[in-house]
């Protein structure tokens, strides 16, 4: 199976948004960012892909991955 777009949580004026990667238009406006990073993280899942994060200037502050990280951690815990 191939991996999806990245799913991207933005400011969206005074909402955010659900944006997958190089996609123009918003996948899905809500009016949190709590509600948004779910809505991502459900995506990201279903396409075995990352989810990015924003902070309100718009620069990434977290994400995780959902597929195959092609640098998995080392400590097998």
């Amino acid at each position: 199976m191939s991996r999806g777009k990245n799913q991207h949580v933005v400011p969206h004026g005074k909402e955010w948004a659900v944006q997958g990667a190089g996609n123009s238009k918003a996948t899905k406006v809500v009016s949190t960012q709590k509600e948004a990073i779910s809505i991502a993280q459900d995506i990201a899942r279903n396409q075995q892909s990352d989810t990015k994060i924003h902070g309100t200037d718009g620069k990434i502050r977290a994400g995780n991955s959902y597929g195959n990280d092609p640098c998995p951690p080392r400590d097998q815990k």
